[in-house]
């Protein structure tokens, strides 16, 4: 569900009070549980979950989602393509967000409300009291794209005590950073907060032959709040929000420069080989802009033993972005995408609060939600040229204007003289999506004696999803499959249909169909050329554009409060994620409905349900439009402790995603499967040692042993038995601050220092084009080391001046990379950011 993790047995939530200078106090690992309206410690409470508190993202100067990944270990975060593409990985699991048609396997939330795409969830929050990461499936609670984790972001409600804050930041790369809250009465019985922030910096990359700055900062966002509580029984809180981000990203370099290079830089086209000097050459300048905006009512009843709970909400994202994808000045091609989302969720449910053995928590949850995407890879004014020399043409004749390859394929297939790659555009889609789905869930704790309880959970998701998507394919050369071409001119004609070929005796069918497939067919060269074939567009008369998933899951749990100090669980739970849909230009018919003869043919295909209905196309291949529903199962055991100045939680599990939905990128679009099963070992550990007043040690690690145990049909072949690469074995969190008290003064300076860690790791299990042309040997490596810091002087009038560092030692990694556009044998990836520092002024009242 959407927010049931603060309703739920399991969720964590330190208890904040805000002195009037609005700093942060707080009671060490204390959390509400909302279920049975009772605080408890974050030791007593039984899962694997991490909590950073508001004061720690202040001290760190981590403002997004993006930087949390340096202070919870089993997070992984990675920006790809465009400001928004991000992806969410909990222990291993996750999905690229670079196509809107698949749902996340990491649920993130902001204030009981679902984010359904990442790009709606980057903003800069100025007003967090917490952010917590679950750690494995949270299906039973949360329903809705949970099978991985949850990240759930809290942000302060309106007090009845005036008071606010503001902060200037300035650092390098001129990073300016505004933000400030306000909150007071407006009534007795009402409140009011607004908040806001400003976050503006150049681009700590360039495009040189541009002379442009990438990778900069240039996004707002403002909220306002309104508290009611007529009564000391009834709270009603309603949230606004918008927020936009204007940014010029990714900078991408070029990590090995293929056999295309040379045709690039002989048309006079610049690329960049020093993966990190943060140099890029385009042909244009990238574009992408997000506005991500929506509103939230949460009604909150207590009615003695049972309490009630309503959380309403809209929201709409808009996100379009344009960018020369193939990452050189050559004008080659160019892709636009613009989609737009509107999500709206309601959410109901009810808790008892006995003071006998049993309590409960039962709700519903309801998701409507549409997606829509215009999309169009634009031909640049060199493509043509640029696969001539590809193509063998002469490079004299080329420079010169006098190009002659393709003029004499043209002539050959009789298409009309200057039509391959000349056309505007390569490709135009028009993609959309509805998604509907409603949950019932529940938990039950059975208390038979202080301190044991046994939990069992449930949650009932029926998902519907109807998608439309259609593609036009402009260049002519795509329109003609190259074996049916040569039968058609080998048999002077004669033979022009797939039916005329079948009636054709069974050896002349395979004698032609050899020579197309050998030396003798003078066309087979050209196949490297066909880029964006024709499209199937869906729905049709075979392929109905609908998905219907409906899971039955369960979580069930004993805990054991040992002693005040130490409590143990033990816990076996499903998830469960509804089937994803790929919004992309491979999108293609299953192998069920469809089989194409060898090179792609219509006239030696086999018979199948799109080729009797008489819909198939030249070129037409499988492949998947959708991937099937995630299942996943997790065995977890634990201890958590707590003693005066030391505390520690430790987790063992064993955790299982069957049918783990795949994406690859595959240079224009993604190929998006399920694999058999995925699965992942693991140990985790956190621990706070405080050895006297004002200085706190933090060390929190995660183990991982992930396995593909059956996944034969991946685009690199069959990975059973192989380990899931882009999974570090080792990530370490750790961290000492130090607080020092100027006497009675009420002047303290905080001192924080941390470091984070990911072992060395393959970044992926080999590319389609790169690596498989190599044996897939040459898998590129990504190993972390980040050292932050910062170092704040609090007054006690509220004043705080301070600075802070992040990536100390300017360590340096690639964070993906992937196969280069139209170019066989090259690879680009994605830099990791340098070293930024500043300076912070801050005043609380």
């Amino acid at each position: 569900m959407t927010a049931t993790a603060l309703s739920g047995i399991i969720a964590a939530s330190p208890v904040y009070a805000q002195d009037v200078q609005g700093e942060e106090t707080y009671d060490d690992n204390v959390i509400i549980v909302t279920a049975s309206k009772r605080e408890t410690t974050l030791q007593e409470t039984p899962i694997s979950v991490s909590v950073t508190t508001g004061e720690t993202l202040e001290n760190a100067q981590i403002r997004d989602v993006l930087d949390l990944q340096s202070v919870t270990p089993s997070l992984r975060v990675s920006q790809l393509q465009t400001s928004s593409a991000s992806t969410f990985i909990i222990r291993g699991f996750g999905n690229g967000d670079n196509n809107f048609g698949i749902e996340p396997s990491v649920g993130v939330f902001i204030d009981g409300v679902f984010r359904s795409r990442s790009a709606a969830a980057l903003s800069d929050l100025p007003n967090v009291q917490r952010i917590e990461v679950l750690n494995g499936p949270q299906s039973t609670l949360f329903g809705k794209n949970a099978s991985a984790g949850v990240i759930s972001v809290v942000t302060r409600e309106p007090q009845f005590q005036f008071g606010g804050a503001v902060e200037a930041v300035y650092g390098n790369f001129n990073n300016v950073v505004l933000k400030g809250d306000l909150t007071g009465p407006v009534t007795d019985n009402i409140a009011f907060s607004v908040d806001g922030s400003y976050n503006s910096r150049d681009g700590y990359a360039n495009i040189v032959n541009l002379n442009e700055e990438q990778n900069n900062r240039n996004r707002w966002a403002a909220r306002g709040q309104l508290l009611f509580e007529p009564t000391s029984d009834l709270k009603i809180r309603a949230i606004g929000d918008y927020s936009r981000i204007n940014e010029i990203c990714c900078q991408v370099t070029t990590v090995v420069a293929g056999p295309t290079a040379g045709a690039i830089q002989l048309l006079g086209g610049q690329f960049s080989t020093d993966r990190f000097s943060y140099d890029a050459f385009l042909n244009q300048v990238p574009i992408n802009k997000v506005d991500n905006y929506g509103g939230s009512i949460q009604v909150d009843y207590d009615a003695g033993p049972l309490s009630f709970t309503s959380i309403s909400s809209y929201r709409e994202l808009k996100n379009l972005f344009i960018s020369d994808i193939d990452y050189s000045s050559l004008d080659v091609a160019n892709e636009t995408r613009n989609q737009r989302v509107k999500t709206l969720t309601q959410e109901f449910r009810v808790a008892s609060d006995f003071d006998g053995p049993i309590n409960f928590l039962l709700g519903g949850y309801y998701f409507d939600e549409s997606i829509s995407q215009i999309s169009q890879i634009e031909n640049g004014t060199q493509i043509r040229d640029f696969f001539e020399l590809l193509a063998g043409g002469n490079p004299a004749d080329i420079i010169a204007g006098n190009p002659s390859v393709f003029n004499g394929v043209e002539a050959g297939l009789g298409l009309p003289q200057e039509s391959i790659f000349l056309t505007p555009l390569l490709t135009a889609e028009q993609f959309s999506m509805d998604n509907t789905s409603y949950s019932i869930f529940g938990t039950v704790d059975f208390e038979p004696i202080d301190g044991l309880v046994f939990t069992g959970g449930f949650n009932y998701t029926d998902d519907k999803k109807d998608f439309a998507l259609a593609q036009q394919s402009f260049d002519p050369l795509g329109q003609i499959n190259l074996i049916d071409a040569f039968i058609v001119g080998a048999t002077g004609g004669t033979v022009a249909s797939r039916a005329q070929f079948q009636a054709l005796p069974a050896a002349n069918q395979a004698a032609l169909l050899a020579a197309a497939q050998s030396a003798a067919n003078p066309l087979l060269g050209l196949s490297a050329f066909q880029f964006q074939p024709p499209f199937l567009t869906i729905p049709n008369a075979v392929e109905d554009g609908k998905t219907r998933d409906d899971k039955f899951t369960y979580l069930l749990r004993a805990s054991y409060r040992v002693s005040e100090e130490v409590n143990v669980y033990g816990s076996y739970a499903t998830g469960f994620k509804a089937s994803s849909v790929n919004l992309s230009r491979d999108s293609r018919p299953s192998s069920a409905d469809f089989v194409a003869g060898p090179g792609g043919s219509t006239f030696a295909a086999p018979s199948s349900p799109i080729l009797d209905a008489g819909l198939a196309l030249p070129n037409l291949r499988s492949g998947s439009r959708f991937a099937g529903p995630e299942t996943a199962t997790v065995y977890e055991v634990g201890v958590k402790g707590q003693w005066q100045g030391f505390g520690f939680n430790l987790a063992l599990f064993d955790q299982t995603i069957k049918g783990f939905q795949s994406l690859a990128f595959t240079g224009t679009g993604f190929a998006l499967q399920n694999a058999g099963q995925q699965s992942v070992r693991g140990v985790e550990f956190d621990s706070t040692i405080s050895p006297t007043d004002g200085l706190v040690f933090t060390f929190a690690m995660t183990y991982l042993d992930p396995l593909f145990d059956d996944f034969p049909g991946s685009v690199l072949g069959d990975l059973s038995g192989v380990k899931p690469a882009g999974i570090p074995q080792i990530a370490i969190s750790t961290s000492a601050t130090y607080s020092h008290e100027f006497g009675a003064s009420g002047n303290k300076l905080v001192t924080r220092i941390d470091y984070s860690h990911e072992s060395n790791t393959p970044i992926n299990n080999g590319l389609p084009t790169f690596n498989a042309a190599l044996g897939n040997t040459q898998i590129f490596d990504r190993e972390v080391n980040l050292v932050n810091g910062s170092m704040t002087l609090k007054l006690e009038n509220g004043l705080e001046v301070g600075g802070y560092v992040r990536n100390l030692f300017n360590d340096q990694f690639l964070t993906t990379v992937f196969d280069g556009v139209a170019q066989a044998g090259t690879v680009s990836g994605y830099p990791s950011a340098p070293r930024t520092y500043g300076g912070v002024v801050r005043f609380k009242f």
